[in-house]
């Protein structure tokens, strides 16, 4: 197997290579990534030596880089994305770019080049909010922030290249990440960073909103589930067991951390800042997914990550791009590699 890996320098893409690195009948890995703001090859330790990868630094955008990848290769799993909810606010016009037809340009060439198999990494958050049910993968798409929009789109965009192209694609839907390596502007390590630091958190409104938590490396360990045995053009949630407010996530971080409530601070929600989340995932589970993480472990884990390597995070809490989304926190994360 010889895997093309978009934004594999990003959060749940970088944990995604190091897994399929270990895998005897993967014979080579090629990571394609822009290493905008949210990628770093350090994301990928080790294995960036690994004689197994290769590393493109460049855009999905560029139809001769992709084509010149995608003819070296059998399988694609395409994680590049914006994925930044606030960001989208302000910038809806690159993510439609980089999100719609960053997913056409690769398609149009694993079209040409006629790939064993292309999976499309997305996000629990094209179904909308849903107040007393979970969705399945039938479920209407109902995506309320320009993110959500964007990754819709290019969920259907890659649906129909299976339907009228014949591309063997798969997509995925996770719900929220959280794990080692993370950019400091998602909730969980922007939160453990700044107590760690002994600065103030923020949460919207009374706290109320509703998220599930996923281990990066469950996520990681379903997309490849999916890349081996899922059916071309059929569509895999992957949820975890741990569903929590904003509130509840914030006094497991505070205990976590050392701090108290006195570090917490509320501030009014923001606009279309979704009530809830929630997918079900028997689809996957009959290919023998089921989440391996303890959420208590796998987050104090996380934490200690965050406790080690101030080296990683604390460069990034400098910078503009990190701090734009101080005063506007949300729990609506991304379920992406960046």
């Amino acid at each position: 197997m010889r895997v093309l890996v978009t934004g594999g320098a990003g959060f749940i893409g970088s944990h995604f290579v190091k897994q399929l690195l270990r895998r005897a009948d993967v014979v080579h890995v090629t990571v394609l990534d822009a290493l905008t703001y949210a990628g770093n090859v350090e994301n990928l330790g080790e294995a960036f030596l690994d004689p197994k990868l290769d590393f493109v630094e460049g855009s999905i955008l560029d139809p001769g880089l992709v084509d010149s990848l995608m003819q070296r290769h059998s399988h694609v799993v395409h994680f590049a994305a914006q994925s930044h909810v606030d960001r989208s606010f302000h910038d809806a016009d690159n993510f439609l770019t980089t999100n719609v037809l960053g997913t056409r340009t690769l398609l149009a060439a694993a079209s040409r080049r006629e790939v064993d198999k292309f999976v499309h990494v997305s996000t629990d958050e094209v179904y909308g909010p849903l107040l007393t049910r979970a969705a399945d993968e039938t479920a209407p798409l109902r995506p309320s922030v320009p993110y959500a929009a964007s990754k819709a789109a290019s969920d259907l965009v890659a649906l129909s290249s299976h339907q009228t192209y014949g591309v063997p694609v798969c997509v995925t839907r996770s719900s929220n990440n959280y794990g080692p390596c993370q950019h400091p502007e998602k909730i969980i390590p922007r939160f453990v960073t700044r107590l760690l630091k002994g600065e103030p958190v923020t949460l919207h409104d009374r706290g109320q909103h509703v998220r599930n938590w996923l281990h990066v490396e469950d996520n990681c360990a379903g997309i490849e589930l999916v890349l081996r045995d899922g059916t071309p053009g059929e569509i895999y949630n992957i949820a975890g067991g741990t569903d929590l407010t904003s509130k509840e996530l914030t006094g497991h971080l505070l205990h976590l951390c050392g701090a108290d409530w006195d570090s917490v601070t509320y501030v009014p929600d923001r606009p279309s800042n979704d009530l809830r989340y929630a997918m079900t995932w028997n689809k996957i589970a009959d290919l023998g997914y089921r989440p391996q993480r303890d959420f208590d472990d796998g987050l104090a884990a996380t934490v200690d990550w965050y406790r080690r390597h101030p080296d990683r995070w604390a460069p990034l809490m400098r910078t503009p791009d990190a701090a734009q989304p101080t005063t506007t926190l949300t729990t609506g994360e991304a379920a992406h590699a960046h």
